[in-house]
């Protein structure tokens, strides 16, 4: 990895970075930045408006470091959804709300965030359905749909590199769902932009996504990503290990039990509220949780500077939420919360291999829909290769 990068750098509107809301909870809403000249690289969301993210500088202590968070919300693998997608905040900053709210891993208030709170704290806006991995056009003279996520990715890094990123001393690249996956994706580029000496490391919250049959014993998500990934150009951008075993990348509700798989909603009371599942439906469940295991076993055992925090809670994407972040009730695996596990492990204060029993045995647990977190490290120019 070269410490000098030769880039053209592209401009981007510059707006007031942020103003502080009145609420209890003294919420920080940060005003987004468009990304002026994306097009010089073709980066455009589904429709063809610009893509954009919001900033928050950091002060003090924190002011060297970087933290980027991808935003996440699920995918578009058809040209039918990919339309539909388009007309909303999932796939045009048209769309989007101007202020967005930083909360768990992006607030700036020490006491609810103190490992990051005074960084510079990034959100990604998420805008082409294929976790910023696609590279293509879908144009039949009526329709026209741009697959440019990885071209987005590469036009706010080269807007953020002027702003202080190229000088980072410690970067932090994270993401939720989709954008966890779109860690997994972009991690070893990332760190291609950084100095030798910039501590970087990953962080992927809910985003490793099983390959895992269905309860009618069916491929439904291969099937779906197979399809997301011919339309939109992405399997040129993904790592050919991951490619070559075909693991492709949301678990409970969508891999195990989709909509398909269940058409007479025998599941719909365990989806919605899992103290209503049935002692099979539990079974079920716990055999999902040991094939997670199973997948990242090898991760586990050899992993010397890579991190996990597994919990058996039904929540997904605990980093960006007050109440699952660092609160007092917040979930917790062997008295620890995610905050506790993330920030031990990216300042090495400790190592952070927490798995939780198996559900629904954790009393700490209050939200629905499960999370899986994995963390990835690179020092220099040392490398981990991707979770598959």
């Amino acid at each position: 990895m070269s410490g000098s990068m030769l880039f053209s750098l592209l401009l981007l509107t510059c707006v007031p970075c942020c103003i502080i809301s009145s609420s209890a909870n003294d919420q920080l809403l940060v005003n987004m930045t468009l990304v002026q000249n994306a097009s010089a690289i073709g980066a455009y969301c589904l429709d063809g408006s610009l893509p954009a993210y919001h900033l928050h500088r950091g002060s003090a202590a924190g002011a060297s470091n970087w933290l980027l968070q991808f935003e996440g919300g699920g995918w578009c693998n058809s040209v039918a959804s990919c339309l539909d997608r388009a007309k909303t905040h999932r796939g045009s900053t048209l769309y989007m709300d101007q202020m967005e709210p930083f909360s768990g891993i992006l607030s700036n208030n020490a006491s609810r965030n103190p490992d990051f709170y005074n960084w510079n704290r990034v959100k990604i806006r998420y805008c082409d359905g294929a976790s910023f991995a696609g590279n293509s056009i879908f144009d039949n003279g009526t329709s026209l749909l741009y697959f440019r996520g990885q071209r987005i990715w590469e036009a706010i890094i080269l807007d953020l590199l002027p702003k202080g990123l190229s000088n980072a001393k410690k970067a932090l690249l994270g993401g939720c769902s989709a954008g966890g996956l779109a860690v997994f994706l972009h991690c070893d580029n990332f760190a291609t932009y950084l100095p030798t000496n910039t501590s970087v490391k990953c962080f992927s919250d809910a985003g490793f996504f099983l390959d895992a049959r269905d309860i009618m014993l069916n491929n439904t998500m291969r099937a779906f990503y197979k399809n997301l990934t011919s339309l939109q150009g992405v399997v040129d951008n993904m790592d050919k290990n991951c490619t070559k075993s075909e693991y492709y990348p949301e678990q409970f509700h969508h891999i195990l039990v989709p909509t398909s798989a269940d058409p007479h909603g025998v599941w719909n009371h365990c989806k919605i509220n899992p103290a209503e599942c049935s002692p099979n439906q539990i079974d079920i469940l716990q055999g999902f949780r040991l094939e997670m295991l199973n997948a990242l076993r090898f991760f586990i055992e050899y992993s010397r500077r890579g991190g996990l925090f597994i919990n058996s809670c039904f929540a997904h994407c605990q980093s960006e939420s007050e109440d699952t972040w660092s609160g007092a009730d917040s979930p917790r695996v062997n008295n620890k919360t995610i905050a506790e596990a993330v920030g031990d492990w990216y300042f090495g204060r400790r190592d952070t291999m927490e798995i939780d029993c198996a559900y629904p045995c954790d009393n700490t647990c209050h939200n629905l829909i499960g999370l899986r977190s994995s963390f990835r490290h690179y020092n220099g120019t040392s490398r981990f290769k991707h979770l598959t």
